[in-house]
């Protein structure tokens, strides 16, 4: 059998799409019932994150309770102002870290938060970075760089000032911004 290069491209196209149409039903299926989504009275832990690039933002709240002579995670919820990819993200990696010590959970990177999801495209990566980043933020916090926010004037603050500074919880919440990448890098990715 002889194969044409044209019928090589023409079968990883339709792989391509057949992967696409799969991860986009996986994200369908996490926004249509997502777990875990809202915010948690009286939490351990709360981190945020935010990615100037996009705009997109995660807060988690992270609650925890003793296992076999263990401080585990008992759950965690979330919050985003992100698109649908990081919103499916966060919902898995709430119920993936159930149960997890804070190393192991601290172990895990954004690709295996999301790899409930299949392989994501290099554009939406981020997402499970920035999940990653609201974690670490959480468990972590002294190990993140943090930003300050700004408070604006009467209009009652920006979104950031909203979602940053929470009354009740003001002094356990971490804004975390991640590194914007190189020109060069982005270029690259598109």
């Amino acid at each position: 059998m002889v194969v044409r290069s044209g019928q090589v491209c023409a079968a990883l196209s339709i792989g391509v799409i057949m992967e696409n149409n799969s991860l986009q039903q996986k994200i369908a299926d996490a926004i249509a019932n997502p777990k875990n989504m809202g915010e948690m009275e009286e939490p351990d832990a709360v981190g945020a994150v935010g990615s100037p690039n996009c705009g997109d933002m995660v807060r988690m709240w992270v609650k925890f309770k003793e296992e076999n002579g263990k401080k585990v995670i008992d759950r965690a919820t979330f919050q985003t102002f992100g698109c649908e990819t990081a919103i499916a993200v966060a919902s898995l990696a709430t119920e993936m870290i159930k149960g997890k010590t804070i190393d192991e959970a601290l172990a895990l990177s954004g690709a295996e938060l999301a790899q409930d999801l299949g392989p994501l495209p290099p554009m939406k990566i981020h997402c499970g970075q920035l999940v990653e980043g609201a974690l670490r933020s959480a468990l972590a916090p002294d190990l993140t760089t943090t930003a300050k926010p700004s408070h604006s004037s009467a209009s009652g603050g920006n979104l950031f000032d909203q979602f940053a500074v929470n009354p009740a919880a003001a002094q356990k919440v971490k804004m975390v911004f991640l590194k914007e990448e190189s020109s060069e890098n982005s270029e690259r990715l598109q």
